[in-house]
């Protein structure tokens, strides 16, 4: 694949704090395409960041419906996906942050 295609495969990290306690146990979370599939996902991250990844879970979560204004609205459904890596390995997403 070509770097190109593998961002768009995979958006980008979920810096929340329930990514931080998941880091923990050797794993990253990452919004990803909603027609990404989990080999997709394992190549992108594996070529991108030179790790070794064991296993990949992923989840759709539903857009909510929300009201502003008086005016009703649907936020889009996103895909995660809960990528474990090898023992020892680690991505650090804070480097270059100011």
């Amino acid at each position: 694949m070509k770097e190109v295609d593998l961002y768009d495969v995979i958006r980008n990290p979920v810096i929340t704090e329930k990514a931080t306690i998941v880091s923990e146990s050797d794993q990253v979370i990452f919004n990803v395409s909603m027609s990404a599939t989990k080999f997709e996902i394992k190549q992108a991250v594996e070529s991108l960041f030179e790790v070794k990844v064991l296993s990949v879970n992923t989840l759709v979560r539903k857009g909510k419906v929300k009201t502003f204004k008086g005016k009703v609205g649907k936020r889009n459904n996103t895909k995660r996906a809960f990528v474990r890596l090898a023992e020892g390995q680690t991505i650090d997403f804070t480097t270059g942050l100011s």
